[in-house]
């Protein structure tokens, strides 16, 4: 980067753009009460309010602008009213429509002018279907509050000397960028709108594949050379990082600007091309927590592209995340995903695998807490004095009716309108249906959580208390009441005797196996029954390594209460493994057909791995073991456990660390102490 890029992101991480918020937000509600305004009116007037409300920001020199400058989202409606709305219904999570992807293809080759054409001729030909005219107007409406933001940044550009940018601004978003440096810009604008709506988890989907023609164009009429290219890039990275302090997530960074790279196009041809890599490097070089990066790969992806990902991750921002096209595009098809849309997959904010544009899927709708369940069927098979057949039956159950339970809440759920996001999604505008009544794809999705730990105690019940007969049930069920206190003996065996995932056993994944089988069976039994979609199943734990871990008491693979579990798919904390390879080999055992909605293996390495290039190439064949033995995803964090410590002991020193926490990475000493402490505790014991 150059020296103005570097002073750029040193501002921005100095937050020195806050200087120019404004103290509140406009206050739409009353004059929507005072309008009699229908929901999705409202809807429509907070766009308008919050874009006439921004201040125009421009700095010297700036190439890609718009800073946000309203600190928080005003509400449409009171407690009450939401209250009343709400009444015989449930919202997800903070109400609004949230952790989808646009299609931004779509709308950079249209503007929004093209959108806005598309509105007015169904329109005209839904001219009698009352709701559809008022979405579509409201759409509109949305429209031309982004079009009159955009034209006062031009106007400031102008007035500023800056005809370049004016120039820029003028065309877009509202038409299709002639330039790579305007459909920058387009995307910054259109994308950063959303969150003035209350919306968050705003994903960035292919952005190699749509940004590519309008780069490959300048560069191969010579408008821009790489270097320009690459500092363009630079400039809208670090600008994607300046509002993540307003925007809402569990800790600082989880704010879901995740952009997904390589795989293949919808007609199964190889999709890396040269911005693919430029993207790359870039991300290493600006070494920032946004974009979160995720790449596509298979079994024969080229080493040199892997070399050059893990390059970025010896930067140790958490990412590249990988995704195995060779598991997930046959998963989705098997879900009734059509192919093409398949092979068009990116993620939601951490991993959830959706289809840009086409989704209006709530991938993070619930969880199953594995260890909750195995734990109950644990205690209360031993206590029944059940074989260990039984404890599995009992499993199986406890988790098929926490999935009904999750499933009889699903036709309850209500999504608040959301005309601006709709504009953005393919076949809105062109129904008249706004994007919370559904779109071609409509599931949910649910996080099994903590796995492994669930299967190692099933594990160790199996080979202690039924197969070698070395441990009674009760003195078993004595010791997880004891918290093992008066049992430490039975604790170090139990912790260190047992079969563990991630060590290649099958006594252990076995187990691990028979959970993900039994959720899958859950999701398929219960799913469609409402007509509306399918649940899918996935691997993640999110937060729920801590969360889970403060609602159970003792767990029989040795672990006291309190103890936190891995994050996602990974050996429970403690384990001492024999390899990386064996820990794929562990979890390439799980039937990813069936189990379809994501979630990472998480591996910890030392950054002395990285120590040369040898070193890099073969972390590089690592991944592409990983897709060799048939995984889903992957998530490699590379990091010193010394400088953890030394960061959370002197945090001025280490203002720049970044970790990753689970889908989503973070500034280290910005993180609550619970998250700093899991993460020393992962890199403590799962370093390989």
């Amino acid at each position: 980067m150059n020296e103005r890029l570097m002073a750029l992101k040193q501002s921005v991480r100095e937050r020195e753009h806050k200087r120019y918020r404004q103290e509140a937000p406009p206050d739409v509600q009353s004059e929507c009460e005072r309008e009699n305004l229908s929901w999705s009116q409202r809807t429509a007037r907070l766009i308008t309010r919050m874009c006439e409300t921004e201040r125009v920001i421009i700095e010297p020199g700036d190439q890609i602008v718009f800073t946000r400058t309203i600190p928080s989202i005003p509400q449409v409606y009171s407690r009450d009213e939401l209250d009343e709305l709400y009444k015989n219904n449930i919202c997800h999570e903070a109400g609004v429509i949230s952790n989808i992807c646009a299609d931004w293809d779509m709308v950079l080759s249209q503007g929004l002018l093209g959108r806005r054409q598309v509105a007015l001729l169904s329109r005209e030909r839904l001219k009698d279907n009352s709701e559809a005219v008022e979405f579509i107007d409201c759409a509109i409406e949305t429209i031309d509050a982004v079009l009159a933001l955009a034209a006062r940044y031009a106007e400031g550009a102008s007035s500023a000397g800056r005809k370049d940018l004016a120039d820029i601004l003028s065309n877009v978003p509202a038409n299709r960028p002639r330039t790579f440096h305007e459909a920058l810009q387009a995307l910054r604008i259109c994308h950063g709108v959303i969150w003035l709506g209350g919306h968050y988890h705003v994903g960035l989907g292919r952005f190699d594949q749509y940004m590519w023609p309008f780069l490959e164009s300048d560069l191969s009429s010579g408008k821009l050379t790489i270097d320009e290219a690459e500092n363009l890039l630079a400039e809208f990275f670090i600008s994607l990082n300046k509002d993540t302090d307003l925007y809402p997530g569990i800790q600082r960074g989880d704010n879901g600007q995740s952009m997904m790279l390589g795989g293949v196009k919808r007609d199964g041809s190889c999709a890396v091309n040269p911005l693919t890599k430029m993207i790359l490097r870039v991300s290493r070089d600006v070494g920032m927590i946004d974009p979160k990066i995720n790449l596509r790969i298979d079994s024969k992806t080229n080493l040199e592209l892997l070399i050059l990902a893990t390059e970025l991750t010896r930067k140790g921002l958490g990412f590249p995340q990988y995704a195995n096209d060779d598991v997930v595009i046959p998963a989705l098809v098997a879900h009734s995903y059509e192919l093409e849309d398949a092979r068009d997959y990116t993620v939601a904010a951490c991993w959830e695998f959706i289809i840009p544009g086409k989704g209006m899927e709530i991938v993070n709708f619930d969880w199953v807490g594995f260890p909750i369940e195995v734990d109950k069927a644990i205690r209360e098979g031993l206590t029944a004095r059940d074989n260990f057949t039984g404890i599995l039956e009992r499993a199986e159950d406890n988790i098929h009716n926490r999935v009904s339970e999750i499933a009889e809440r699903w036709p309850k759920l209500l999504l608040p309108p959301a005309p601006y996001y709709s504009v953005l999604m393919n076949g809105c505008l062109e129904h008249g249906r706004d994007l919370s009544k559904g779109l071609k794809y409509n599931n949910i999705g649910i996080h099994g959580a903590c796995s492994t730990s669930a299967a190692d105690a099933l594990a160790a019940v199996k080979k202690f208390v039924f197969d070698e007969q070395s441990v009674s049930s009760d003195d078993l069920l004595a010791a997880l009441k004891m918290n093992y206190e008066g049992y430490e003996n039975l604790l170090r065996k139990l912790a260190e005797d047992s079969p563990r995932v991630g060590n290649n056993e099958d006594a252990a994944d076995e187990m691990l196996v028979k959970l993900f089988d039994f959720f899958a069976d859950a999701c398929e039994n219960l799913g469609n029954k409402n007509g509306f979609g399918i649940i899918r199943p996935g691997t993640g734990s999110a937060m729920l390594y801590i969360d889970v871990a403060r609602r159970l008491g003792a767990t029989a693979e040795g672990r006291k209460e309190g103890e936190p579990f891995s994050a996602n798919l990974a050996p429970a904390p403690g384990t001492h493994l024999r390899g990386p390879i064996s820990v794929l080999q562990s979890f390439g055992k799980i039937d990813y057909h069936r189990i379809c909605n994501g979630g990472p293996i998480t591996m910890e390495l030392s950054d002395t791995v990285f120590r040369d290039a040898d070193s890099i190439r073969k972390v590089a064949m690592l991944v592409r073991t990983f897709a060799q033995v048939g995984c889903q995803q992957l998530q490699l964090n590379a990091l010193s456990y010394d400088k953890l410590i030394e960061a959370k002991a002197h945090p001025e020193l280490h203002r720049d660390l970044i970790v990753r926490v689970w889908g989503w990475s973070g500034y280290f000493c910005e993180l609550a102490p619970e998250y700093q402490d899991h993460v020393i505790r992962r890199y403590q014991y799962g370093g390989v």
